[in-house]
C-alpha cells in the first residue's frame, strides 16, 4: 500500500465530509503540505455519493458513477491508485488510446482492492413500452417506435427552432427547446427532468442547461454517430466526444466505494484522520477567522483547533456559524437552497420480464434506463450486473437500482422501506419490466441533498459566496460545498485547486469557482 512521505508542517486543516473532494484534498494535503489533516464524516462510511452500499453480498452503486475525465491529471490520479485491469474485457489485439498514446493491451494481476474495469457504456430511454436510443438517434429502430408522422414532427420542429431560436433564453424549456425543438422536448425531455427536479422546466433557469447539457443537440449526436461508423480505437479520455455520447469507462471492480476506502487506507496509514459517524454541529470564530471547529460523536462535544477548514454543505456550513454574525440577507438565501433528495431500491429478481415485439427476454445489457413513462414516479434503473459483475453475488440473477427522486419529507421520503420497496415493484410490474412472483429481495437506501439545485434563492448565491470567500482560512469544495453539480472529477479539481492554494498562500479564492465553467462536458442526470 502507498504511503506518503510526510515532512513537519505547521498547519491543522479540518476536511468536512469523506466524499470525493474531501477525501481528495486529504490526499494532496499529505502529498503537498506534508500535514496530517483530520477528516469529519457524519455518516458510517467514507465515499459520500459516490460510496458504494453492501447488503447480503450485493453491492449497490448510488447513482451510477462512470469513472472517465477529459482532464489526464484525473485519470492519472485514479490508475494511480487502482491499476486498469484490461484482461477479458476485449481482446488482447485491440489498441487502447490514452494519454495520447497507443499501447498493446497487457494483464495485469489481482491485487488486493481490484483493479478498473473497462466498460462499454449502453443507456436506453423506455418509453410507450419501448426502447429508445439515449441520447435520441435517427436511427431506423427510432422511426419505427416513435412512427413516421411523429418523427416527421420532430424533425420540422428541430429545424424549426434551428432556424428561428428564442432569442432570449429564461429558462430550461427554452434552452433544450432551442437545441432539440419543442416536438422533442416535450416528448423525450419535459416529463423526465420534471422527475428529477420536481417542478416544471419553465421554472428552471436556463442555467442549469448550461452547467450539464453544454452544447449536446441533435447535431452532435448524428455527427458523433457517424464518426463512431469510422472509428476502431478505444479512447478512454474521449476528449473530443461529448460526455453524454461517450462508449467506454472505466469503473472499478466492488463499485465506486472501492476508490475512496482504498484513499481512506492511504490516508490512514501516512497518519491521517478520519473520523465516522462525525457531525460538525459548530464553527467557531474569532473576528474574522476560524479558530475551531465542535463535533458530536456518539452524544458527546469535541472541540478540535485547526488554521483552515475545507467546508460541508454550504445551507448547513452557515447554520453552524458561533461567533460571526451573518446578516440577514445572506441567512436567508442559505436557508433557502434547494436541494432534491434521492432514493435507491436494489431488487434481486430471478429474471427480466420485458416484451420485445412478440417475445419476451431475461437479460438486457443497458447500465442505466431511463422511464420516460409518464403513468409511474420511477425516474431511472440501474442493471448492476452491467456495471460489473462483482456487485452481484448469484450470477444467475438480476439485480437492480430502481431510482426516485423526492424531496426530503415528501410522502415518498417517509415511506417504510417494506412500503417504497412493494411501491417500485408495483410500478416495475405495472410498466412491464418483471413479474412479481420473481422477487427475491430489496434494500432502500435514502441520500439526502444529492443534488443541488439552480432554483429557489440560487439567482442570489453570488452575495453568499461573496461573503464566504471573504474568509481567509475557509475553502469551498465539491458538489455541496458549493452548492454546484459538479461531476465527480471536477469535484476533485476543486479540491485539489484548493489545496494547492494553501501551498502557496493564494488567498483569492476565483480559481476554485473557476473550475466546471467554462469545461466542454459535463454528464447530464
Amino acid at each position: 500500500m502507498e504511503k506518503i512521505k510526510k515532512k513537519k508542517f505547521n498547519k491543522k486543516i479540518v476536511i468536512i465530509g469523506a466524499g470525493p473532494a474531501g477525501l481528495t484534498a486529504a490526499y494532496e494535503i499529505q502529498k503537498k503540505i506534508y500535514s496530517s489533516p483530520f477528516v469529519f464524516e457524519e455518516e458510517n462510511q467514507v465515499g459520500g455519493i459516490s460510496k458504494t452500499i453492501k447488503f447480503k453480498g450485493y453491492r449497490m452503486d448510488i447513482g451510477g458513477h462512470r469513472f472517465f475525465s477529459k482532464y489526464e491529471k484525473i485519470m492519472n490520479w485514479w490508475t494511480k491508485i487502482l491499476p486498469i485491469n484490461f484482461s477479458g474485457n476485449f481482446q488482447e489485439k485491440i489498441k487502447i488510446k490514452y494519454q495520447n498514446q497507443e499501447n498493446e493491451l497487457i494483464k495485469i494481476k489481482n491485487n488486493k482492492y481490484g483493479q478498473f474495469l473497462i466498460r462499454s457504456r449502453l443507456s436506453r430511454i423506455f418509453f410507450l413500452g419501448k426502447f429508445f436510443d439515449y441520447p435520441i438517434s435517427l436511427k431506423f429502430n427510432t422511426i419505427i417506435n416513435l412512427g413516421f408522422f411523429r418523427m416527421i414532427k420532430i424533425i420540422s420542429s428541430y429545424f424549426y427552432h434551428y432556424l428561428f431560436p428564442i432569442r432570449k433564453e429564461k429558462s430550461l424549456e427554452d434552452f433544450i427547446i432551442n437545441r432539440f425543438g419543442k416536438v422533442l422536448y416535450k416528448t423525450f425531455f419535459e416529463d423526465y427532468t420534471e422527475k428529477v427536479w420536481g417542478i416544471k422546466c419553465s421554472m428552471i433557469p436556463k442555467e442549469w442547461g448550461q452547467q450539464r447539457i453544454k452544447t449536446l443537440s441533435i447535431s452532435s449526436a448524428i455527427t458523433h454517430a457517424i464518426k463512431k461508423i469510422f472509428t476502431t480505437k478505444i479512447d478512454l479520455s474521449q476528449k473530443k466526444t461529448k460526455t453524454s455520447l461517450i462508449e467506454n469507462f472505466l469503473y472499478p471492480k466492488f463499485g465506486p466505494g472501492q476508490m475512496w476506502e482504498k484513499i481512506a487506507h492511504i490516508i490512514k496509514a501516512s497518519k491521517g484522520k478520519i473520523f465516522l459517524n462525525s457531525k460538525v454541529v459548530s464553527i467557531n470564530f474569532k473576528k474574522n477567522k476560524i479558530i475551531s471547529i465542535t463535533v458530536e460523536n456518539n452524544n458527546k462535544l469535541k472541540i478540535f483547533n485547526c488554521t483552515h477548514v475545507y467546508s460541508m454543505p454550504v445551507k448547513d456550513l452557515i447554520q453552524s456559524f458561533n461567533g460571526k454574525k451573518i446578516p440577514k440577507n445572506i441567512y436567508k438565501i442559505s436557508n433557502n437552497l434547494p436541494y432534491r433528495d434521492f432514493i435507491t431500491i436494489g431488487l434481486l429478481v430471478k429474471k427480466l420480464h420485458i416484451r420485445m415485439g412478440s417475445k419476451y427476454i431475461k437479460k438486457i445489457k443497458d447500465n442505466w434506463i431511463y422511464i420516460q413513462e409518464k403513468s409511474v414516479k420511477l425516474g431511472r434503473i440501474q442493471i448492476f450486473n452491467n456495471w460489473s459483475p462483482y456487485l452481484v453475488k448469484d450470477k444467475k440473477k438480476i439485480w437492480l437500482g430502481l431510482e426516485y427522486f423526492c424531496n426530503e419529507n415528501d410522502l415518498l421520503w417517509k415511506l417504510s422501506d417494506t412500503e417504497i420497496s412493494n411501491f417500485a415493484i408495483n410500478e416495475l410490474c405495472f410498466i412491464n419490466f418483471i413479474k412479481k412472483r420473481d422477487v427475491i429481495m430489496s434494500n432502500v437506501v435514502r441520500v439526502k441533498k444529492a443534488y443541488p439545485a439552480y432554483f429557489g434563492t440560487y439567482n442570489k448565491f453570488y452575495l453568499l459566496k461573496k461573503f464566504i470567500n471573504k474568509i481567509d482560512n475557509l475553502y469551498l469544495i465539491g458538489r455541496n460545498g458549493m452548492h454546484k453539480y459538479n461531476n465527480q472529477d471536477h469535484s476533485m479539481l476543486t479540491a485539489m485547486q484548493a489545496v494547492e492554494n494553501i501551498k502557496s498562500n493564494i488567498k483569492n479564492k476565483d480559481n476554485i469557482w473557476a473550475i466546471n465553467t467554462e469545461d466542454e462536458y459535463h454528464e447530464e442526470k
